[in-house]
């Protein structure tokens, strides 16, 4: 079985804003609040190659989480599309974000597509759970700090 959530909010700022600050993957641990740390390891063009890490996880008895990914970015359509390289507890991880102009601002969509590994801590269903429940989180806090930095002016 795979699991597959698709989520998606409103943030009251500018696309290209919320699109640059999005593709800023070094400022991501002041977007997301589970993110301790965010480094580039390789970028040619619009492909970046990433790892992040993870605060500890309540949820998983304080585990820190550590992987590394890659990104094609088109800025022509505002989208994104992201996979995991060093997959952890998932058999495959796949991200596609899309960016559009809304009445109120940036409409943020994030589709994620992935299949956890027999010996994971979490079956398909259950990460999708809380995938979903992370992900609405997520997409909170980052909505509240983008449109309180587009309100400071853009560069707070």
């Amino acid at each position: 079985m795979a699991a597959h959530t698709d989520n998606e909010v409103v943030v009251n700022a500018p696309l290209g804003f919320v699109w640059e600050r999005m593709m800023d993957i070094e400022s991501w641990p002041d977007l997301f609040s589970e993110y301790a740390k965010a480094e580039v390891i390789e970028e040619e063009g619009n492909k970046v190659t990433f790892r992040l890490t993870t605060h500890p996880d309540p949820e998983y008895d304080g585990q820190v989480w550590s992987w590394v990914s890659e990104r094609e970015a088109d800025p022509e359509s505002h989208t994104s599309k992201s996979r995991r390289i060093e997959t952890g507890p998932f058999e495959y991880m796949n991200i596609e974000w899309y960016f559009e102009e809304a009445d109120d601002g940036t409409r943020m969509r994030w589709v994620q597509d992935f299949s956890m590994k027999p010996d994971a801590p979490a079956d398909d269903e259950h990460a999708e759970q809380y995938m979903n429940k992370n992900t609405k989180e997520q997409m909170g806090v980052i909505k509240e700090r983008l449109e309180k930095t587009a309100q400071e002016g853009g560069d707070g």
